[in-house]
């Protein structure tokens, strides 16, 4: 074979292989496109888009009254393709921009003119297809941003992109905001109604396809979701805003005043368990006013609660008849031994019945009952505090409630100490929502029911769930029983250690509670700290709300319970009877003294009423408003009081028409109910009450 040849052969044999390659590539991609064409194309999808979680809007929280304590906003971010259908000639963008520029800086204020335009141009160099233009703006903003150049010609022509996220507000900021809780969505524990009703509130997200752009960012491919979000449903707590801004501003003023480390507050409605206002406030830095609601103590510190235990004591004994009110007792000039432990009282009372034992809040009366009457069976007693469920948590709608503890003698920690301590107070752990639960059994009738934070689940207006309370106990004691227990609280006001907070316009009955509390590690051989508490109801012979107040270390002043609790259940009852119609069906005033009787002439301001007298030439003596100066020669003119208001106290507008007293009491804040015609004779809340906004006031007409 010549030289030729064999290159030939080879050529051929080149050429073979290469033919046999292409054929082998042309099978293999007809392979891909037909055969497994769908696998590829899906994979190649799955890479580039996907589907992407769409928030729902969570639903509102409420007050009773249907004021809004919790809401979910709409904010957006504004991003822009800078590629879109509209602009992609270069003659468009270019014409527009400076003008979109020019909106964009006068409106938000926050670039040049220039540097938008500057921006936008760069981005529009670089290919940008999801480019920021602004953060978290409103729904507002977001109408007026559509309006802009480029931006009104369409999502898809002009390029806007708004991508939506629901913001949660308070729109009364720190009001009960321990209660309403707050929303995280890697929260490992719930925290008050946000937490709790998650499940009703958080709604169920929506789909939105989203595909992956340069730079690894997903954007929407449809401006709606393929699958719409659902809305949650909204939650009508319990809570009176009126009565909430009342609790929480007596609170904090007394912290203050006491310089105080913490405290608490509640108002429970007898009859249906509902907590109108719970307060929380502790000491969060070195100034006087810095407190903040951090912690909710009302339904999570288990403690020693100390004196106001003593109505549970008092109860089972008096229910086992065991002691009666009469029965005396020698309180041992104040100091009573029970193996080394003193107990004491805060004074030395003599030989006194158990009645004024409990008014005068003696511990040494009712330890040495306690212990004559279940010494030799301990057993007896703390069996029927069990009975009474203090020992159980009581099931709130709301997480982080405290445990509480009731030893018995199978307690590793029982002693020969436990019961006397037990009998006042010590020894055991409750929390202030449970003992004012055991309150609001007395006040309604021996019927124990459990605290309700949540009235009724809403959606779209209609009821989803209506709350009632559930009944921990039908009869916590006999008929007999308790009724001597509503005549031991109201003695307590009359004339025992709370006689400071009687008033005469209405009744109310409560215990004070003054407990040494123990200071940390060192325990009760530390620095002396103390409690001060006061748990009752009110008005005494029908109960409308039963309340507790609990002040942790008063460091200023008295750290007794009558002076510090005591004056925040005072200031809070005062208002809410007042401004309860329902209650204030006989509002009574105490009646100004004077040595003159004061002419037919309406009350209002002194220069107007100077004018109207010179006008018919009647000449006016105007009374002092000096209290020790109120003598008024009237032979030669017609006598007149100036009335003058002292700002954040309710007005007096008693002697005034109906329209100055409306005009009054609405500048002042309050809402006035009006009963009558003629001029006021009468008004619900005294005058010199601090004014709480919103709160109502019932005035009188003659």
């Amino acid at each position: 074979m010549n030289i030729r040849t064999n290159i030939l052969l080879r050529v051929y044999a080149a050429f073979g292989l290469i033919i046999i390659f292409a054929m082998a590539v042309i099978a293999q991609m007809v392979n891909v496109q037909v055969f497994k064409g769908e696998k590829y194309r899906k994979m190649a999808t799955s890479l580039s888009t996907k589907y992407a979680e769409v928030e729902a809007a969570r639903g509102n929280i409420y007050s009773i009254d249907g004021s809004l304590l919790a809401t979910s906003v709409p904010e957006y971010d504004i991003r822009m393709d800078l590629l879109a259908g509209g602009i992609q000639e270069d003659e468009v963008f270019y014409s527009k921009v400076d003008s979109l520029a020019y909106k964009l800086a006068n409106y938000f204020k926050d670039k040049s003119e220039k540097e938008y335009s500057r921006l936008l141009r760069n981005a529009r160099h670089d290919g940008e297809r999801y480019f920021l233009i602004k953060r978290d703006i409103t729904y507002q903003d977001l109408k007026a941003l559509k309006k802009f150049p480029i931006f009104n010609m369409g999502r898809y022509t002009g390029g806007m992109i708004a991508e939506q996220q629901n913001k949660r507000i308070l729109p009364f900021r720190d009001l009960a905001s321990r209660t309403i809780g707050y929303y995280n969505a890697n929260a490992q524990a719930a925290v008050g109604l946000e937490g709790a009703y998650g499940e009703y509130i958080n709604g169920e997200t929506g789909k939105r396809l989203v595909q992956r752009i340069a730079g690894g960012a997903w954007m929407p491919v449809n401006e709606d979701a393929e699958i719409a979000p659902k809305d949650g449903a909204d939650v009508v707590s319990t809570i009176d805003v009126n009565m909430q801004d009342l609790a929480q501003q007596a609170l904090k003023r007394q912290l203050i005043k006491s310089a105080a480390d913490f405290g608490c507050v509640m108002v429970m409605e007898v009859k249906t368990g509902e907590i109108k206002a719970i307060a929380n406030y502790s000491k969060v830095g070195e100034g006087e006013n810095d407190y903040k609601e951090i912690y909710n103590y009302a339904i999570a510190q288990s403690a020693e609660p100390g004196s106001t235990f003593k109505l549970a004591s008092y109860l089972v004994a008096i229910d086992d008849g065991k002691f009666g009110l009469n029965d005396m007792v020698d309180t041992e000039h104040g100091q009573f031994k029970v193996y080394n432990h003193t107990i004491k009282d805060h004074e030395d009372m003599g030989v006194i019945p158990m009645r004024k034992a409990f008014e005068l809040s003696s511990n040494v009366g009712i330890v040495k009952q306690i212990l004559k009457s279940y010494k030799d069976n301990p057993d007896a007693f703390t069996s029927k505090l069990h009975a009474l469920h203090l020992n159980e948590k009581l099931g709130l709608q709301i997480a982080g409630e405290g445990t509480p503890l009731i030893k018995t003698t199978k307690s590793k920690s029982w002693s020969g100490l436990t019961l006397p301590q037990m009998a006042y107070g010590y020894e055991l752990k409750i929390t202030p929502i449970q003992i004012l639960t055991l309150y609001n059994a007395v006040a309604n009738n021996g019927k124990m029911i459990a605290p309700l934070f949540v009235h009724e689940i809403k959606r779209l207006g209609n009821t989803v769930e209506l709350f009632q309370a559930k009944t921990i106990k039908e009869k916590i004691c006999s008929d007999k029983t308790l009724g001597l227990l509503k005549e031991m609280l109201r003695g307590v006001v009359v004339e025992g250690t709370a006689s400071t907070i009687n008033n005469p316009l209405y009744e109310i009955s409560g215990k004070t509670g003054t407990a040494q509390v123990a200071d940390g590690a060192n325990g009760y051989k530390g620095k002396r700290k103390y409690q001060a508490s006061f748990c009752g109801f009110f008005p005494s012979e029908n109960p409308k709300y039963s309340m507790i107040v609990v002040v942790q270390n008063p460091t200023k002043g008295s750290y007794y319970a009558a002076s510090v609790a005591g004056p925040v259940f005072r200031e809070i009852a005062d208002v809410v009877y007042g401004s309860d119609l329902d209650m204030n069906t006989k509002p009574q005033l105490p009646q100004l003294v004077g040595n003159t009787k004061m002419p037919e002439v309406k009350a209002g301001d002194k220069k107007s009423t100077q004018k109207v007298y010179q006008s018919f030439g009647v000449k006016a003596l105007y009374a002092s408003t000096n209290e020790s100066d109120l003598t008024l020669d009237t032979n030669n003119g017609i006598a007149y009081k100036e009335v003058k208001f002292n700002k954040g106290t309710v007005p007096n507008v008693v002697g005034m028409g109906l329209k100055d007293a409306l005009y009054v009491l609405g500048n002042s804040g309050l809402k006035p109910v009006v009963k009558g015609a003629g001029e006021v004779t009468n008004q619900s809340l005294a005058a010199g009450t601090p004014i709480y906004k919103g709160t109502r006031i019932l005035i009188e007409l003659e």
